[in-house]
C-alpha cells in the first residue's frame, strides 16, 4: 500500500529529472534566483479592489449570514455585547480571551468569565488577527493568549477588532502576518472563519452548527 500511495510522487519527480537531463546540478545562481523569489513571496494577478474595505466587508459578512457592529471604541464593547446578546435571546453569560476579561461587564448583564472555552460554554468573545474585507473572513491565530477554542466550541462567536485591521484579500492577511511575526514567530495553526459553520452534505440541505458556532457577531472599533 505504502508502495502504490508514493508512486504519484517519484512519477512527478522523474518527469522532473527527465526534462532536466544533461544540465546537470542547478548553478548557484539558479539556486539563489529560487530563494530569492520564495522569499519575496511575490502576489500573482487578482481581482479589482477599488471598493471601500468596510462596505465590502459589511456586504460579504451579510452574504455569510455574519453579523456585524461598528462601534466607537473599547468602552462600548460590553454595551454591544448585551444588546446583541439580548435582542436574540442568547445567554447572558460568556467566556472571553483575557485580553477583554478587565472591561466594564458589570456595568451591563452580561456575566463575562476570562478563560478558555469548554464544552457547556454557549458565547465565545475573542478578538482576530485581521479581518480580511474581500470574502469577509476572520483570520485567528493559535496561541496561549488567543485559545482557538473560545472561537469554536460555542454556539455563538462574537469576534471584536479593529478598523486599522481590516486587509483588502488574503495575500495581504499573510503578508501582514509575515511583517508582524517574522519566520520564527508563526503561529502553529492559523485557522479562517467565514460565518457560521455549515454544510449541505445531507440531501444538499444547509445545515448551519455543523462543525462549529450557528452564529458569529463581528464588532468593529473605530479607534
Amino acid at each position: 500500500m505504502a508502495h502504490s500511495i508514493l508512486d504519484p510522487r517519484s512519477s512527478i519527480l522523474n518527469r522532473i529529472r527527465a526534462a532536466r537531463s544533461g544540465r546537470g546540478a542547478s548553478s548557484a545562481q539558479e539556486v539563489a534566483q529560487v530563494n530569492a523569489h520564495l522569499a519575496a513571496h511575490p502576489q500573482g494577478p487578482r481581482p479589482y479592489s477599488d471598493w471601500d474595505p468596510i462596505e465590502r466587508l459589511r456586504d460579504r459578512a451579510q452574504s455569510l449570514t455574519t453579523t456585524l457592529e461598528r462601534v466607537a471604541n473599547m468602552g462600548e464593547v460590553p454595551r454591544a455585547v448585551a444588546r446583541y446578546l439580548g435582542e436574540n435571546k442568547l445567554p447572558m453569560t460568556a467566556v472571553c480571551w483575557h485580553e477583554f476579561g478587565e472591561l466594564a461587564w458589570q456595568a451591563t448583564d452580561v456575566t463575562v468569565e476570562a478563560r478558555p472555552a469548554c464544552g457547556d460554554d454557549l458565547v465565545g468573545i475573542t478578538g482576530a488577527f485581521c479581518v480580511i474585507a474581500e470574502t469577509g473572513t476572520l483570520m485567528m491565530l493559535s496561541g496561549e493568549a488567543t485559545p482557538g477554542a473560545t472561537s469554536l466550541l460555542p454556539e455563538t462567536h462574537i469576534a471584536v477588532v479593529h478598523e486599522s485591521r481590516i486587509v483588502r484579500g488574503m495575500e495581504d492577511a499573510w503578508a501582514l502576518l509575515r511583517a508582524e511575526r517574522g519566520a520564527t514567530a508563526m503561529p502553529r495553526a492559523v485557522n479562517f472563519i467565514s460565518g457560521p459553520s455549515r454544510t449541505a452534505d445531507i440531501e444538499q440541505t444547509l445545515v448551519l452548527g455543523a462543525h462549529g458556532p450557528y452564529r458569529v457577531h463581528i464588532i468593529l472599533l473605530q479607534s
